[in-house]
């Protein structure tokens, strides 16, 4: 059950690749953090690939970043020093989203949409609670501004929490039609 089988490799490079495409694709906002795509990715790896694939595959996304490939949303687009950014923690977070989504959905092959969406909500609310502190600490100890909570909030959830919950309803949409369909021709194997 360790294993990995070319499948799962194969799934794993797709949404890794996946993400990357959503990271360039699309960055709104000149504030610290932009809007992005990113979030919908992992939503969608943890809802079709489960949790281990799902996880797996914004961790591969990750390491290539860190090892240096200008796969990242913002300058310097790759390489370690980009844990320094203050929206790292947000990638981090996306990882937990899928694992938390994952396991959600585990034994849903044919849960209806609210049981999608609460599940895809929830991991909204893990990377929230990974990424959000992780910009405080950033913010304050590394680049010495003092903001309050409620300055970090209006930097990081406020601006960004209905357009993600929004995504988080068509990543349930989309996850649950494209695993009724995968149920319906016998490919869709237990995550």
């Amino acid at each position: 059950m360790n294993k990995f089988s070319a499948r799962d490799i194969t799934l794993v490079a797709v949404f890794a690749a996946l993400n990357v495409v959503a990271a360039m694709l699309v960055r709104y906002g000149g504030g610290i953090v932009p809007f992005s795509l990113m979030p919908f990715m992992a939503m969608l790896a943890g809802g079709l690939l489960g949790a281990r694939l799902g996880a797996m595959s914004i961790v591969v996304y990750i390491l290539l970043g860190l090892a240096g490939v200008p796969v990242f949303a913002a300058p310097p687009f790759g390489g370690p020093a980009y844990v320094l950014q203050p929206t790292f923690g947000f990638l981090p977070g996306f990882a937990g989203c899928a694992l938390v989504i994952g396991l959600l959905l585990k034994n849903r092959k044919q849960g209806g949409f609210a049981a999608y969406f609460l599940a895809m909500a929830a991991g909204v609310a893990v990377y929230y609670l990974i990424g959000l502190p992780y910009l405080y600490v950033i913010l304050t100890f590394y680049l010495g501004k003092t903001i309050s909570v409620g300055q970090l909030l209006a930097i990081g959830f406020t601006p960004f929490v209905v357009l993600d919950l929004v995504k988080a309803a068509a990543a349930a949409a989309l996850a649950r039609a494209v695993g009724r369909r995968l149920n319906a021709y016998g490919l869709n194997d237990s995550r």
